[in-house]
C-alpha cells in the first residue's frame, strides 16, 4: 500500500490484521481507526514531507559539529550560508 498509494484496500488489510492474533499488529491495526481518514489520505496523496525533513536534518546535522564550540549567531551564519 505504501509504494503503490493504495489506500483504498486499507479497510481490508485492518480486518485482516485484526483477525490474525498477533498482538503487536492487532493493536496497531486497532490504533490505526484513532484517525482513519488522515491515515487514507497519506495512503493516497502523493504529498510528502522529504524535502522538509532533509533540511531539519541538516540544520541538526550542523548544530551537531558546533556543539560547545559558539553560540547562535555563528550557527545562523552556517545554516545560511551553506
Amino acid at each position: 500500500m505504501l509504494t503503490t498509494l493504495s489506500g483504498a484496500h486499507l479497510p481490508e488489510w485492518i480486518a485482516e490484521a485484526t483477525d490474525a492474533d498477533l498482538p503487536g499488529i492487532s493493536s496497531f491495526a486497532a490504533g490505526l481507526h484513532g484517525d482513519f481518514a488522515a491515515v487514507t489520505a497519506g495512503l493516497t496523496t502523493d504529498w510528502n514531507s522529504g524535502p522538509v525533513e532533509g533540511a531539519v536534518n541538516r540544520i541538526k546535522m550542523l548544530k551537531r559539529q558546533m556543539f560547545g564550540r559558539a553560540g547562535f549567531a555563528l550557527l545562523r551564519k552556517r545554516v545560511l550560508l551553506s
